[in-house]
């Protein structure tokens, strides 16, 4: 009979994949703006940028050598050295120079432009370095070891498409191209609000009944992890005035609304006594850890409300939260990378409920998985590596079985 009711219970909540809906549509696609080179590491391209010049800009050399007409070395060998007198010195950074005359060598510079007449460089490790004549002791081919104007690049071309994560290299091309400003998806501001008359500072003593906040300082770090900010932290006691003054207080300089705690059956619900009124759905979501979610639209601010125990709502915001905030962002795929893995050990589950366990994978690529159906156990989450997603009509893998995960790192 317990069983036919929890099924029957399971059956009325919410679907994990309509709450992922839900929450995403709450929150827009944020509007492209120019924003400083130096400052869009990590952001999302908004328009394709086209280059306006060429890569390499000039023709120059790929190597420290001498510029030369490869006519003039075509018979140049170990024991028959051409031998070359050398009129110029092009260093980086100056112009080409003279014209580079039949039968003479000018010394040449990595990334120094190649004089007219000139049609190969010679490295200097075959020749003898010489500094008034040099000699020479292998032939080269025309166009040797010379970068040419536009190889890389070509005016008019897309340097880099709409979507591309700005890494290192990314803005490394970009300021080769002059780019002082890009168009990107700019950070997501994030109130965080965790809430409980319990809570206290992670560094006080904690007395009889208190708990050290460990939500703000994870789902800040969680936050800022998948590219947005923190804009404001706040530890909220069980009062209902007091919530709502530190969302409109913050409203002016926010996007997104993300609290932890008060949302559950019980009384002193403080996040539900306090925007359910303002049309803020709570709701149970069929799945284990995480059941209370609630989501919705506080004043045209999108508020995202996740339970309060530590490991529920950090499992909550990877599975709710992130793919939300990195799709308003622009990033595609919003998700984690997914694998497969073989289990180590056999796990059980709850049939009709969407299971998400931590785990970790050991020296031989099995997984071990470190949590139950405990949503409090944070020593396993900060240990492990992965989650592990267990379907609803699953109530036992065993030892040996294929098992699909999402990658933390």
């Amino acid at each position: 009979m317990h069983h036919t009711s929890t099924l029957a219970q399971a059956r009325s909540r919410r679907a994990v994949a309509e709450h992922q809906a839900c929450v995403r549509a709450i929150i827009p696609r944020r509007p492209s703006r120019p924003m400083p080179l130096y400052a869009a590491e990590g952001r999302v391209l908004a328009a394709d940028v086209i280059a306006a010049c060429p890569l390499p800009a000039f023709d120059n050399s790929a190597v420290d050598g001498y510029a030369v007409a490869s006519f003039d070395v075509a018979a140049a060998a170990p024991q028959s050295p051409a031998m070359l007198p050398v009129l110029a010195d092009i260093p980086a950074g100056c112009s080409a120079g003279t014209l580079l005359r039949r039968g003479t060598a000018h010394r040449i510079m990595t990334g120094a432009p190649i004089p007219a007449g000139a049609d190969a460089v010679i490295p200097v490790e075959l020749t003898d370095r010489g500094r008034w004549e040099v000699s020479v002791t292998a032939a080269v081919t025309s166009g040797a070891n010379i970068r040419r104007r536009g190889e890389d690049i070509q005016p008019g071309s897309c340097a880099l498409e709409a979507g591309t994560v700005l890494g290192a290299a990314q803005i490394g091309l970009l300021s080769a191209l002059g780019q002082q400003h890009v168009p990107v998806r700019p950070p997501l501001r994030v109130l965080l609000i965790s809430t409980g008359s319990e809570l206290i500072a992670p560094g006080a003593a904690a007395g009889a009944g208190q708990v050290r906040d460990a939500n703000s300082v994870m789902l800040a770090a969680a936050v800022r992890t998948c590219g947005a900010v923190v804009q404001q932290s706040h530890v909220v006691k069980d009062d209902v005035a007091e919530l709502l003054q530190v969302i409109e207080r913050a409203a002016p300089e926010i996007d997104v609304v993300l609290t932890s705690g008060g949302i559950s059956a019980g009384a002193y619900e403080v996040v539900k006594d306090a925007l359910a009124p303002h049309g803020i759905e709570f709701t149970q979501v069929a799945m284990q850890p995480g059941r209370p979610q609630g989501a919705g639209v506080f004043r045209g601010i999108p508020v995202v409300a996740l339970p309060g125990n530590p490991v529920s709502a950090l499992i909550s915001f990877e599975v709710f939260v992130r793919p939300a905030l990195r799709a308003a962002m622009g990033f595609d795929p919003p998700t984690r990378r997914t694998a497969t893995r073989t289990l180590a050990k056999p796990i059980d589950s709850r049939r009709g409920l969407h299971h998400f366990r931590l785990g970790v994978e050991g020296p031989d690529g099995t997984l071990t998985v470190l949590s139950g159906h405990q949503s409090h156990f944070l020593s396993a989450a900060a240990r492990s590596s992965c989650l592990v997603e267990i379907a609803p009509d699953i109530t036992r893998l065993p030892a040996g079985a294929c098992c699909a995960v999402w990658c933390l790192d």
